[in-house]
């Protein structure tokens, strides 16, 4: 479906992973795009080869901290939609670098949102009207399910790390926003992504290319931990429909209806390696149980009721499906994930408590001798 030139959608952190998604999505659906990402070490221009060329996409290197060049941002591009993506957004890293997280999730919304109403509040009646502003979020901001039960949009909050944390203080403050300003803001939170252009440290990638590599694949304690697990392509389409057909105020959540435990996840990536690129030993021999991360949350499974019903999405993709197509992205695009690996993100273990030697943990992340690339 084509929207048409007259659809202007700005994208926060667009150069990460569901963001470039999200652009990728944008711009084949005919939606002018201004891609704002502040480029961070998670932030990759190449997930944005295949449409980086196009008429219908823009890119401009910005810190939503930064309110001077963000407005500028507005006044040149004159969005009639934002999509907020833009986040620090790995719970390891937030145990040992909890500032980073404070500074863009809560302080960046908090800009973000002020230069976004500044701009709403000038446009004529007309634009003013149909003006949208989503705010994206996580299921983690609810913290963690027994062994029954759903998050639903009503579930109170009860974040667990200081990367929920920040994000749920960010929830509040677009709910604020549109309470006290009228602003016409919506949220939505979901469950766990994967797919392509995934940055290898989350799980799925970590173990797709710990796996390739011949390298042990760790699981946290014993892997019993479960996550819904949405599908990339899924999500954006989700957002999308969202920012434009959701109700001012209301919360969306968007779940795959995909749980499995983390060891199953693993499991199945190391079985489906053993088919498409055999050796002597399973891949299953590489997995490592590793000392479980701080105040980990046991379960997530996200209820989008709302959204299926109320705007008729559906994921497209079931964990089977999706983990084979990303496995095989992965094994076909080493172009993209080579650089990760040789300059940004090795592979190492994150988010360890530091028990007074000064060095467990690196909160970033980023080798030191390329902290001041962007990729």
């Amino acid at each position: 479906m084509k929207h048409g030139p007259e659809r202007r959608v700005l994208v926060t952190g667009g150069a990460g992973f569901i963001g470039s998604a999200v652009c990728r999505h944008l711009v084949g659906s005919g939606a002018c795009v201004l891609n704002v990402d502040k480029l961070t070490y998670a932030g990759n221009l190449a997930s944005l080869r295949d449409v980086e060329n196009e008429e219908n996409y823009r890119f401009a290197r910005v810190d939503i901290c930064d309110d001077v060049l963000l407005a500028d941002a507005f006044v040149g591009f004159r969005p009639n939609q934002v999509i907020h993506l833009a986040a620090e957004s790995h719970v390891d890293r937030s145990i040992v670098g909890a500032r980073g997280f404070l500074d863009t999730n809560v302080v960046g919304t908090f800009v973000l949102l002020e230069v976004a109403r500044r701009y709403w509040q000038k446009l004529d009646p007309a634009k003013r009207s149909s003006f949208r502003f989503l705010h994206v979020s996580t299921d983690e901001v609810y913290g963690s399910l027994g062994e029954g039960g759903f998050f639903t949009e009503e579930t109170a909050y009860d974040p667990s790390s200081p990367y929920s944390a920040s994000k749920a203080a960010a929830d509040h403050l677009v709910s604020a926003w549109t309470r006290t300003y009228g602003f016409p803001a919506l949220i939505s939170n979901c469950s766990n992504n994967y797919g392509p252009y995934h940055f290898p440290e989350k799980l799925i990638p970590l173990a797709i290319l710990n796996a390739l590599h011949g390298k042990p694949i760790p699981v946290y304690g014993t892997g019993e931990n479960i996550r819904d697990w949405l599908y990339v392509e899924d999500h954006a389409r989700a957002l999308d429909l969202i920012v434009r057909e959701g109700r001012v105020g209301a919360k969306y959540n968007i779940g795959g209806r995909n749980e499995r435990r983390n060891i199953d996840v693993v499991r199945t990536i190391c079985s489906s390696l053993d088919r498409l690129l055999p050796r002597a030993k399973p891949y299953e021999t590489q997995i490592a149980f590793v000392a479980d991360r701080p105040g980990h949350d046991r379960r997530y499974a996200i209820d989008a009721t709302r959204l299926e019903t109320e705007l008729g999405w559906s994921a497209r993709e079931n964990f089977d499906s999706g983990i084979e197509k990303t496995i095989r992205w992965f094994i076909a695009n080493e172009w993209w994930w080579r650089p990760l690996q040789d300059h940004v993100y090795a592979g190492e273990r994150l988010g360890l408590i530091d028990d007074g030697g000064g060095h467990a943990g690196r909160g970033d992340g980023v080798r030191q001798r390329d902290r001041s690339s962007a990729l």
